[in-house]
């Protein structure tokens, strides 16, 4: 009786271990970690007259693109992390296709 019992939980253990495991299903980067792309600042109209803008307005608009280019150099790595997350999901999303396949032949 004391041999019976470790085979019969080997014989468990082994029709276990040829049960098919569920397949990893994708997870999507939060909608909340998309970053929000700044927005670019508005050309004022007098740039394109033919007099051009007064001073005090063509150095709003410089430091309004200086502005820009520093939120744009923050907003850069956190686009392409969300991107490289996107990448992540289409990747498992395809491995999670790829296993249910396998699950059915």
């Amino acid at each position: 009786m004391t041999k019976t019992i470790p085979v019969a939980g080997l014989a468990c253990l082994l029709a276990l271990g040829t049960a098919q495991a569920e397949c990893p299903r994708a997870e999507p980067p939060p909608a909340k970690a998309r970053p929000d792309k700044p927005a670019f600042p508005a050309k004022p109209p007098c740039l394109d007259a033919k007099g051009g803008c007064p001073g005090w307005e063509a150095y709003s608009y410089n430091d309004a693109i200086k502005a820009y280019n520093a939120q744009i150099a923050v907003y850069r790595p956190l686009a392409e992390a969300y991107v490289k997350a996107l990448n992540a999901y289409v990747k498992a999303a395809s491995d999670y296709a790829q296993c249910e396949v396998k699950a059915l032949q």
